[in-house]
Parts: structure tokens; C-alpha cells; sequence
């Protein structure tokens, strides 16, 4: 098990941690009924925190940011000489957390995402685990919710029995959602990104090959040039840049911590 801590990269704290240490902090965090928040942030995570500081601190109000981007995790060790055998990459790390909850007998919620890719999920994911208990799922509605729908989401989440709940709504709407939701619900949230797609089989995963290279961002280009074509080509040279930039000691970014006011809202 590795956890080596947490480290700034461009203002949002990323713990170097492993999927072993990830998987083993969600459970007991299930299996003792209490909150806990955790995201796996790639470059485009990132970057909301660092060009936003209202995202930026509710970033760093998630108790676990994992390295889900090799960007990322190859930040750590330019920028720190922090090492990890791997990223902890969202859809990986979702059936890993499956599997745990089946092991430990721990219903789950699956939120976000459309009816169709949530049908698709649930019924790949009982394939895959038989004994999983998935204790209800629930698309995202695609708007802000009002004051009345959230305390009913609540409801319906606390009253299904689930004590985990994974959430794919994209980022940076996801980590905007656990992050307004964590005191509401006494389990672990854990936003996965495009690992509902993935599962769901709506999406194609990148060959292994360019996972490993750091290359996914292009063949999820090529896949989705319309909808994807400002985050990639903006925002990763912009990375590029920025991380550049505080390496050299040029510029820092300020890391910016939750005060206690909850900040703006972005989705439900």
C-alpha cells in the first residue's frame, strides 16, 4: 500500500496514493456509515481548479484527489520526486471498488449519466459482480437542482440502503457534486468520470498501449473531436505552460482551502 501524502499541482492537493490505499480508505469509510469524498482528476480536472478558484477550493475540500491522468501522476514526481507504479484511473478504479463492495456485502448507488447508459452499466456490472447489490441508480437531470429536489435526492439515496455512491456526471460538474453533497450523505461519493461510458460500453477505452504513453486525451479526441477539441487543445498545452512555469519557479499557484462558506453551485 502506498500513500506518500499530498502535493499541490497547480493549486489542487493530489494525494499520492495507490489503488490499494484508495479502495481500502472508500470501504472503511462504507463500513463505518461516514462521509468521504474522492475524486480521480486527469489534466482537465486540473486545469478547472487552476483557471477557477471557486473550483479550486472546493478541489481541495474532497478528501482524496487521486491521479487519474499520467499527466498528472508524472507531476508528482517532476515536481516533488514523489514516484507511483501507476495512476489511479477512474474506470479501474471503480470495478476495483465493486468488487470490495461485493466482497464486504456494501449496496451502491450509481448517479449521473443518462437512463439508457445507467441500464447498460447496471447490467454489465451485475455480469461482472453477481452478488453486487446495486441499491438504486438514478441520471443526472442536466440542470441545477432546486432546494426541495436535493433534499428529496437525498432521501432517495439514504433510503435505498446504499452506503457508496459513484457518480459520472463528467468534470467538473461531479467533483462540484460531491463536494455540495458530502454533508448531506453519510457514505463515501466517488466521482469515476467517463468510467460509467466506459462500462457501459456507449464509449471506447484507449488501447492500453497509449493509456500508458499518456496519449488517451488523443484517441478521445478522435473519437469526440466536436465535443472535446477545446479541452484538449487548450487546455493541455496551457498545462504544459502552467506546470512549466511553477516548476522553474516563475510562478506559483496559491493553494485555496475550504473557509466554511459553501461555494457557487455548478450542477445537481
Amino acid at each position: 500500500m502506498i500513500d506518500k501524502g499530498k502535493y499541490p499541482v497547480l493549486g489542487t492537493r493530489v494525494s499520492a496514493v495507490d489503488y490499494q490505499v484508495t479502495v481500502h480508505k472508500v470501504l472503511q469509510a462504507a463500513l463505518d456509515n461516514r462521509p468521504f469524498t474522492v475524486s480521480a482528476l486527469a489534466v482537465h480536472g486540473i486545469m478547472t481548479g487552476y483557471l477557477n478558484t471557486v473550483h479550486r477550493r472546493r478541489l481541495n475540500g474532497i478528501d482524496l484527489v487521486v491521479p487519474d491522468g499520467q499527466p498528472v501522476r508524472w507531476a508528482l514526481r517532476l515536481m516533488y520526486k514523489v514516484v507511483l507504479p501507476d495512476r489511479v484511473y477512474g474506470p479501474e478504479l471503480m470495478l476495483r471498488l465493486m468488487q470490495g463492495a461485493v466482497q464486504n456485502r456494501i449496496p451502491v448507488y450509481l448517479y449521473g449519466s443518462t437512463e439508457k447508459t445507467l441500464s447498460l452499466l447496471a447490467a454489465n456490472m451485475q455480469t461482472l459482480f453477481p452478488n453486487l447489490i446495486i441499491a438504486g441508480q438514478e441520471p443526472s437531470k442536466f440542470r441545477r437542482l432546486s432546494p426541495w429536489e436535493k433534499e428529496e435526492l437525498v432521501n432517495r439515496i439514504t433510503s435505498s440502503g446504499a452506503r457508496m455512491v459513484l457518480v459520472g456526471l463528467g468534470c467538473p460538474r461531479q467533483e462540484a457534486w460531491i463536494y455540495e453533497y458530502r454533508k448531506s450523505l453519510r457514505m463515501p461519493l466517488v466521482a469515476v468520470g467517463a468510467a460509467f461510458d466506459f462500462h457501459a460500453q456507449t464509449a471506447r477505452q484507449a488501447p492500453f498501449w497509449m493509456q500508458r504513453c499518456g496519449l488517451e486525451w488523443f484517441y478521445r479526441l478522435v473519437q469526440e473531436p466536436k465535443r472535446l477539441w477545446r479541452r484538449y487543445m487548450l487546455l493541455n498545452p496551457l498545462y504544459v505552460l502552467a506546470l512549466s512555469l511553477e516548476i522553474s519557479g516563475l510562478k506559483s499557484v496559491t493553494v485555496i482551502m475550504p473557509d466554511g462558506r459553501e461555494p457557487e453551485e455548478l450542477y445537481g
